[in-house]
């Protein structure tokens, strides 16, 4: 579920942060936020795929991988909240 989770998540970032540079507002926040799910999906993406090489299924649908799942998500939340405000007091160039 984790797995799932931070897929969505880093589409939604990313596509957030194409949109932004396409309106040409600053975007950092959002693409490293993207990155930061980006990244999670692939460690979570070799997981799954040994755990499936190793005769068990390919996604883990239990309640604690779902709670795991929410919980990277509020970090990557946090993370991009925390972007955002540094962002924001940080002097345009």
């Amino acid at each position: 579920m984790c797995e799932l989770v931070t897929i969505a998540a880093a589409l939604v970032f990313a596509a957030l942060f194409a949109a932004a540079r396409r309106a040409g507002r600053p975007a950092r926040a959002l693409g490293t936020t993207a990155l930061a799910f980006l990244g999670a999906a692939l460690m979570w993406s070799v997981d799954c795929v040994h755990s499936y090489l190793e005769g068990e299924g390919l996604f883990d649908l239990s309640a604690d991988d779902a709670k795991l799942g929410a919980l990277v998500l509020a970090c990557g939340l946090a993370l991009f909240a925390a972007l955002r405000v540094r962002e924001a007091r940080t002097p345009a160039a």
